[in-house]
């Protein structure tokens, strides 16, 4: 049985919809878990494959899924670059990791508690298996990579 490109599609970016709800519903809203720059970041690409899932429902060819296999990549190699940071593998951004608050004063740091939670992007807020938030994307980004280039080679014509 061959698995057609349009459920290659629909897994795809449904995958993708799946992340972006369970980021901005699951974790977000219902366990308060407020996203850093970085994760946020990682929620672009996931948003683009859903367009692009939508639109390579309606048009066929491979160039819209091989657009999708690249939106999974970029998410999932932010992922990798996250998590990174989170394990202090490598440094990230000043702007939402500890270094980035060395320059604040007491009153500085005091006034962070009157507007919404700080997140930083080198703390782990969350993770199951000893893998954190930006592992899972990583890891799930790649399979839906996976999916997005099966749905490329079932776009290839067959020989008749």
């Amino acid at each position: 049985m061959t698995t057609s490109r349009k459920t290659y599609v629909i897994l795809a970016a449904g995958g993708s919809a799946v992340m972006l709800f369970g980021a901005m519903v699951v974790f977000q809203r219902l366990m308060d878990l407020p996203p850093c720059a970085m994760c946020i970041w990682q929620r672009w690409p996931h948003a683009a494959a859903v367009a692009i899932g939508l639109l390579a429902l309606m048009i066929q060819g491979r160039i819209l899924p091989a657009l999708g296999a690249l939106a999974a990549l970029t998410t999932g190699a932010i992922g990798v670059y996250h998590f990174g940071v989170e394990h202090k593998y490598w440094d990230g951004p000043a702007s939402c990791t500890g270094s980035g608050l060395s320059g604040m004063n007491v009153t500085d740091l005091l006034a962070v508690d009157s507007g919404p939670k700080l997140v930083m992007c080198d703390q782990i807020s969350w993770e199951l298996l000893g893998i954190s938030m930006p592992g899972w994307n990583a890891i799930i980004s790649f399979i839906l990579a996976f999916i997005w280039i099966k749905a490329v080679l079932a776009s290839r014509p067959t020989a008749g």
